[in-house]
């Protein structure tokens, strides 16, 4: 867990993903690439994700493709990986350290809400129930309903997000640090949580952003109208 410690032991990180520009100007789908900052100091990347994936699937599959992404420290050292297979239905994402899987997210059906189960090995953890629509933050909270973390998608300007998949997320996991990240780009507030989350649990919450930008935040690209997915 070292590894991990040197990623996720922090209260906020921002995620940000690359602009694709073969999938904006021509619709060929690229691999996906993202890169993770501490809120606190945004100018020095602390990480990034990369999938590696088949180029025919990405075409063909698109946002249901199967991929593998390799979360990476500043040096290009894996901390971890997820794992998502092909889906049709409902999508399911695994978080995996040193070869073994150590958690999952699953994605629940429902008409509009958009629901997910996190499981630590066979343990569910936390739930996400999102109402849908124009609510773009995901609180993860316990069986008793109480808050563990949290993911909001920012809104990066009308250009980027109606022509680009250029989303941003910061997940918010809590912690000891009080108020704003006074000097910071990011204007994030202290969240208080019912507890703090072990860092594998952090891990399946990193890979719970990754699904949620495939599963609902990905674009087609291409020349004309841009193509706007609220729901599947």
């Amino acid at each position: 867990q070292r590894n991990l410690h040197s990623l996720l032991a922090r209260p906020n990180l921002v995620i940000a993903r690359d602009i694709e520009w073969a999938n904006v100007l021509f619709a060929f789908e690229q691999e996906s690439r993202y890169i993770i900052m501490d809120a606190s100091s945004p100018n020095s990347p602390v990480g990034h994700i990369r999938e590696t994936s088949n180029v025919i699937f990405r075409q063909l599959l698109r946002t249901r493709r199967p991929f593998v992404a390799h979360i990476t420290d500043s040096y290009g050292n894996e901390i971890f990986r997820v794992r998502r297979p092909f889906w049709l239905i409902n999508s399911t994402i695994y978080a995996e350290v040193d070869g073994k899987e150590i958690g999952v997210v699953h994605r629940r059906w429902h008409l509009w809400k958009r629901i997910y189960d996190l499981y630590l090995g066979n343990r569910q953890f936390a739930v996400v129930e999102n109402p849908g629509f124009w609510n773009w933050t995901f609180t993860l909270k316990d069986e008793e309903d109480k808050v563990l973390a949290q993911i909001d998608r920012n809104w990066r300007g009308i250009g980027l997000e109606l022509f680009t998949d250029a989303g941003q997320y910061v997940i918010r996991f809590g912690g000891s640090a009080s108020g704003h990240n006074v000097g910071s780009d990011y204007d994030i507030e202290k969240m208080d949580v019912a507890r703090p989350l072990t860092l594998p649990e952090r891990a399946v919450a990193l890979a719970l952003a990754v699904s949620l930008d495939c599963d609902y935040f990905s674009r087609r690209g291409g020349w004309g109208l841009p193509i706007i997915v609220l729901e599947e």
